[in-house]
């Protein structure tokens, strides 16, 4: 605990300062009457341990990782889901993490998935990708190649380059968002194209988002609550 009795969940990435997660998960904290916090704290790339373990000391509940620490997270923790970790749940001592990234594309089916990346992003969605999954990424295959896949997942935070053309019978799932909420290049390209699915990255923080709420609180999230929190329609 910190702040008086007011339960804290920390952000641990770098950059974090204009992460949207704090403004979603609040909301949803306030919404299920919950004294709990949510606070972005910038990491640099070796300084996550550290980092935890004073979250730990601290008396924290657990934290999100983001880019570029979500392997190392993985690494890190007593118990990991995979070797790639996006949430972290401290109890008794001891570090948990888990993957709730791959809420972002459960229930999509396609017998072909193009992935975009080879980062912690790309680790997490990997095992939960339907079909056969080809992996571009620019230190590997690249430049991507849609052809055949009815499904296009962009795990990279670019957001203003079309690195593939969608068409109408692919769906496209997008990680990467605009802080102002404007699409991304390639959902615009996306939903002018007519594609199947879009999934923008908006929506992928909600799906991510509140499963990692319900692993911190034990609670169910309030989705609709978290998801006008960042004036985004079902």
């Amino acid at each position: 605990m910190s702040r008086g009795a007011t339960t804290l969940v920390a952000l641990l990435g770098k950059p974090v300062a204009e992460s949207l997660s704090p403004r979603m998960q609040n909301a949803g904290f306030a919404a299920s009457a919950l004294d709990w916090g949510y606070v972005p704290l910038e990491v640099e790339p070796g300084e996550l341990a550290v980092a935890v373990r004073g979250l730990v000391a601290g008396g924290y509940a657990g934290a999100n990782v983001t880019i570029p620490h979500k392997r190392a997270a993985a690494a890190l923790s007593d118990e990991a889901e995979g070797e790639s970790v996006n949430t972290l749940v401290f109890r008794e001592g001891r570090v948990l993490g888990f993957n709730t990234d791959k809420e972002i594309v459960a229930g999509i089916e396609a017998r072909r998935t193009c992935l975009i990346g080879a980062g912690g992003a790309a680790k997490a969605l990997l095992p939960a990708l339907p079909g056969e999954v080809r992996v571009f990424s620019r230190s590997g295959v690249w430049p991507p190649d849609a052809d055949g896949c009815d499904l296009i997942v962009n795990a990279t935070p670019v957001r203003d380059e079309l690195l593939v053309t969608p068409r109408p019978e692919q769906a496209v799932v997008d990680l990467a968002y605009r802080f102002d909420g404007r699409p991304t290049t390639l959902v615009e390209a996306a939903r002018a194209a007519g594609s199947r699915l879009v999934v923008d990255g908006l929506e992928a923080l909600v799906r991510q988002g509140a499963a990692a709420f319900e692993r911190w609180t034990g609670m169910a999230a309030p989705v609709d609550v978290m998801r006008a929190s960042l004036q985004l329609q079902p």
